[in-house]
């Protein structure tokens, strides 16, 4: 049970200041367009989404809930059978901890709020264009990074066991 305190505490963690940061945004965004962070690059607009990540909609808000359950419930396990291996169980705590800040907007407004506005690039791709990058969160954020983190230790796992 004590791998398991620090992998708690970053879920934890992660709810806290997801949850804050969007109680924050919903109060001080709520009569604004946009606020300009760093010019037009930064932005914080407050957006609420029905939908998936990256604006998807491929069913109604609850389709995401229990998905998004099913998910966690996995993630969780996941987080339990490699209690261990810090480099899995931490970043895969800030991941449930992500799903959990979006579930609980999902299960308290019926959507997830969503208010950082960054102009990463313009992406032209077969015909979908897209101007600016889609509006996140801070639970966004920490699953994005989280699967990023653990994609590149594979990656680099991998090639050390290629090595030898």
């Amino acid at each position: 049970m004590r791998k398991l305190t620090l992998p708690l505490f970053f879920l934890l963690l992660t709810v806290a200041v997801d949850q804050l940061c969007k109680l924050w945004a919903v109060d001080y965004l709520a009569d604004k367009t946009s606020v300009e962070v760093l010019g037009q690059f930064v932005m914080l607009t407050l957006v609420f989404n029905e939908g998936g990540a990256l604006g998807t909609s491929l069913g109604s808000s609850t389709y995401y809930l229990i998905s998004s359950i099913a998910i966690l419930i996995f993630v969780l396990y996941y987080i339990y059978a490699h209690r261990q291996t810090a480099r899995v169980a931490y970043p895969l705590a800030f991941t449930a901890g992500g799903a959990v800040g979006n579930i609980i907007d999902r299960l308290r407004l019926g959507r997830v709020v969503d208010f950082i506005d960054v102009d990463f690039f313009d992406i032209d791709l077969l015909g979908y264009h897209l101007d600016r990058w889609w509006t996140f969160n801070v639970a966004d954020a920490a699953i994005t990074c989280s699967i990023l983190f653990l994609l590149a230790s594979a990656l680099m796992s991998r090639r050390r066991q290629q090595a030898q």
